[in-house]
């Protein structure tokens, strides 16, 4: 069974003035998205800036959210790291404080071989019992999950049980699907490409739509999961030039300016990274209203 179908929000990390984590705004907004149609929390990714995080930062923000969402939806726990055994303690640790299942993107930097890989995932999935999501983003971290290697962990390892596909390879992703005889729980990574990779069979995306947008990104998936995929696609087309904006600089700048820019005050990003341009803001803006959002 998988970990949840659906819409599984890429949820931002709220920081205080001072950049410490924000926990009680931490709570607010996984209130909001358990009310508005989100299906999954997924905690301390790549939206949720977890790369500027100490260790103990991320397991406490894993313990927080698993308390606050008070098993209404699952939580996924971002646990991956370029270092193997790192990934085994963060995934052990997520796993004492609740997590329902975790998210582990490639090793990053090292530039890992296909088999370093297997073995890195292999490693990490002996030490703990709960569900695995590999998370493929080769634009970020230089590493490529190709399909054979995704098929082979998939079929034998038993809670490696799906992937987060932001590769944004259509074609490469039709032949894992093909591998695996859809025996693997596919997630878009990417918001403007959740119809096409649901066509394929998979069960919904981890969204960074989701964080201003909850209901209609849950509604794209659900829509097509009922069989209305005209409707899903429609809602999909609307959604583009929103999207297109929410990556005009780099994730997560644009989405927590477009949470301040409806109110929603999840505090400034943690450097390197730096406020949206005013030029792109303005953009941003025209998006959001033309969706409906301000």
């Amino acid at each position: 069974m998988a970990i949840f179908t659906g819409s599984g929000v890429a949820i931002v990390t709220p920081f205080h003035a001072d950049g410490s984590i924000n926990y009680d705004k931490l709570e607010e907004l996984v209130d909001f998205h358990c009310n508005n149609g989100t299906d999954s929390i997924v905690i301390c990714g790549t939206t949720g800036e977890s790369a500027t995080m100490t260790e103990a930062e991320h397991i406490e923000c894993i313990r927080r959210t698993v308390e606050f969402t008070k098993g209404r939806i699952p939580v996924v726990a971002g646990a991956g790291s370029n270092a193997t055994f790192t990934a085994i303690e963060l995934s052990k640790e997520a796993e004492e404080v609740g997590a329902d299942g975790l998210l582990l993107v490639t090793p990053y930097y090292n530039k890992c071989t296909q088999a370093g890989l297997a073995a890195h995932y292999t490693a990490v999935a002996k030490e703990v019992k709960i569900p695995i999501i590999m998370y493929n983003v080769p634009s970020r971290t230089g590493v490529n999950i190709l399909p054979e290697t995704a098929a082979s962990l998939v079929k034998n390892v038993d809670n490696i049980v799906g992937i987060k596909e932001a590769s944004g390879n259509i074609s490469q992703i039709a032949k894992m699907m093909s591998l695996t005889d859809g025996k693997i729980d596919l997630y878009s990574g990417n918001d403007d490409q959740i119809v096409p990779l649901m066509s394929l069979g998979g069960l919904g995306v981890i969204s960074v739509l989701a964080n201003i947008a909850p209901q209609e990104t849950h509604d794209i998936c659900e829509k097509y999961l009922t069989g209305d995929v005209k409707g899903s696609a429609e809602l999909q087309l609307r959604a583009l030039p929103l999207i297109n904006e929410l990556f005009s600089e780099v994730n997560p700048i644009p989405v927590k300016k477009a949470m301040q820019l409806m109110g929603i005050d999840a505090g400034p990003l943690r450097m390197p990274l730096t406020e949206l341009t005013e030029g792109n803001t303005e953009k941003l803006a025209k998006a959001m209203k033309e969706f409906g959002l301000i």
